[in-house]
């Protein structure tokens, strides 16, 4: 069974932190615009696409428990980015930080960590079709 210990970690600290570059464009007005929905839509399928060859490539023993992580790095930095943006742009508070009980951040985590999931499932499966061995403890 997989563990934490297993993770890796320098890689998925820097596909979360790649990610950034999504709220980055939104905060920046890229967004809007580029267009929305499509302009998020495909920052995500890129992100993805980058995220799954990245691992799928790699000999990371745990592909899909690296990428969950790498979600939930995202998403413990999109929530911090949130309200340090929102902080310095509007004055106040926002985000998921703003949310009763901590609602806001469990799903802003619970979402990432899905998107890593089935990311990961899919660099899984890219790293079987490329016939990577993964690296021995």
């Amino acid at each position: 069974m997989a563990r934490l210990k297993d993770v890796s970690w320098p890689l998925a600290l820097a596909l979360g932190a790649f990610a950034l570059v999504r709220p980055l464009l939104s905060m920046a007005g890229v967004m809007d615009d580029l267009g929305r929905p499509v302009a998020p839509l495909v920052a995500t399928a890129v992100i993805s696409a980058v995220w799954i060859v990245a691992v799928g490539v790699s000999r990371g023993r745990h592909p899909v428990l690296t990428l969950v992580a790498a979600g939930l790095v995202y998403g413990v930095l999109a929530v911090v980015m949130s309200a340090v943006g929102s902080l310095l742009l509007t004055g106040q508070l926002q985000g998921p930080l703003t949310t009763p009980w901590g609602v806001g951040v469990v799903a802003t985590l619970v979402v990432n960590a899905v998107w890593g999931a089935v990311t990961g499932v899919l660099a899984a499966w890219l790293q079987r079709a490329l016939n990577r061995r993964p690296m021995p403890h």
